[in-house]
């Protein structure tokens, strides 16, 4: 593999997978040789507060994707500028931060919070700017209750996640359920998507406890759990996971049930910086760890691009974890919007309608524009369809035990909301 981007090599494959061929980017340029000017994307950024070590990841991805995409002609011939805001992990300040992309920055796309909050209070205002906006949190309401035709994600949400991954867990790790949550938007909505789906399985949820976002020692919590409990799904990011699974280790729970959890209880944490506290603990990704899991050129490409290794998905200059279950979206959201607005025409912001009809059914396939793999976006309820892995942690790495394919996921996934149906 060529060292640089291959300047027409790898672009030819990504591009061609994911957008559009090069042949196809040429005359595509001559149609839109009247437009005129950078197309500007936003960036709603979780840099700094409770998500900013996801923020960096989704940053970095960014950029590199931009990168590339402007090496290989930009979108539809014109340069494509990201501007960023920090949405400093807060609801209110990303409520702002987004119509200041779009009014004061000129956004006309928006790549999403992953934090579910910030993205949940993002949406009205940019439905309110008629701003097309890729979540990237896993709050299902994004593209649920609370969608709109503005709204679309490339990932899963917390219902996708369940209807994936629960079936197969119900039947293969026992049927009594204790589910122990973050308190809020995301640790909430998993909590209600898991209990669906294990009842629905045939399982039975014993107890539902929510653990505020500030809780340091989790014994109070721990002591709640019914004592024939099968299996407990934690539901946890960042400092509360760093914090539950020693605890929950030292109170012998991993000798008393099983657990598994959403890949996002363990984002941006290599596995064995707990210590051993995670062994054994099984866990949702919707982009495998490591590379093995998926060995080809398009995930060996990102791995380099973002600056991660093969097995924890630590940068390799440093100590950080990428979110390597979330991370990859900032990327693949770009190049989705790039081959929309190329699929529609796509000139001006007028023109945002055509854009929504071209991602609404879109087929990504994998590419380096896509290295998650093939996926689409459903046309209904816009949601990413892709392939699902659960993995468990074995001698402090995450292997692969079973892969879902998108079929599946689909199949398991009966639709809920049209936003389709939706005006514009």
């Amino acid at each position: 593999m060529a060292k640089k981007l291959s300047r027409r090599s790898f672009l030819e494959v990504a591009l061609a997978g994911g957008a559009l061929g090069t042949a196809n980017l040429t005359l595509m340029r001559d149609a839109y040789a009247q437009a005129s000017g950078p197309i500007v994307i936003g960036h709603h950024c979780d840099l700094t507060g409770a998500i900013s070590s996801w923020g960096f990841w989704h940053d970095k991805a960014a950029k590199a994707a931009v990168e590339i995409i402007n090496a290989g002609g930009g979108i539809a011939g014109r340069k494509v500028e990201l501007a960023t805001e920090d949405t400093e992990s807060n609801p209110a300040s990303g409520a702002r931060k987004l119509r200041n992309l779009v009014q004061r920055l000129n956004a006309e796309f928006i790549v999403g919070s992953v934090h579910s909050g910030v993205m949940l209070a993002a949406i009205p205002v940019a439905t309110e700017l008629k701003t097309i906006y890729f979540s990237t949190g896993e709050a299902t309401e994004a593209t649920g209750s609370k969608g709109t035709r503005y709204s679309f994600r490339t990932g899963t949400d917390t219902y996708s996640i369940a209807a994936a991954s629960l079936p197969w867990c119900v039947e293969n790790f026992g049927k009594k359920w204790t589910i122990i949550y973050a308190d809020y938007a995301w640790g909430q909505s998993t909590n209600q998507e898991s209990k669906h789906y294990i009842e629905k399985s045939g399982g039975k949820v014993l107890a539902s406890i929510p653990v505020p976002l500030d809780a340091k020692d989790f014994v109070p919590y721990l002591s709640q759990i019914p004592s024939d409990t099968e299996v407990l799904l934690p539901a946890f990011i960042g400092a509360l996971s760093v914090a539950f699974y020693p605890q929950a280790k030292n109170m012998g729970l991993d000798k008393k049930m099983k657990m598994y959890s959403s890949s996002a209880s363990i984002e941006s944490i290599a596995p064995d910086d707990l210590k051993g506290a995670a062994e054994g603990a099984y866990f949702f990704e919707n982009f495998p760890r490591m590379l093995k899991a998926k060995n080809d050129e398009y995930h060996k490409e990102f791995l380099k691009r973002v600056g991660i290794d093969e097995e924890n998905a630590r940068e390799i200059s440093g100590t950080r974890v990428m979110d390597k279950s979330h991370g990859w979206q900032a990327w693949e959201d770009i190049f989705a919007i790039k081959q929309a607005v190329e699929t529609s025409g796509y000139k001006t912001r007028k023109d945002v309608e055509g854009v929504i009809k071209a991602l609404e059914g879109m087929q990504m396939k994998n590419s380096l524009a896509h290295p998650q793999g093939d996926k689409f976006i459903r046309k209904e309820d816009h949601v990413g369809i892709i392939d699902c892995y659960i993995s468990r942690v074995e001698n402090g790495k995450l292997e692969v035990k079973k892969r879902i394919p998108k079929e599946e996921l689909a199949k398991n996934m009966p639709l809920r909301h049209n936003l389709s149906q939706l005006p514009v």
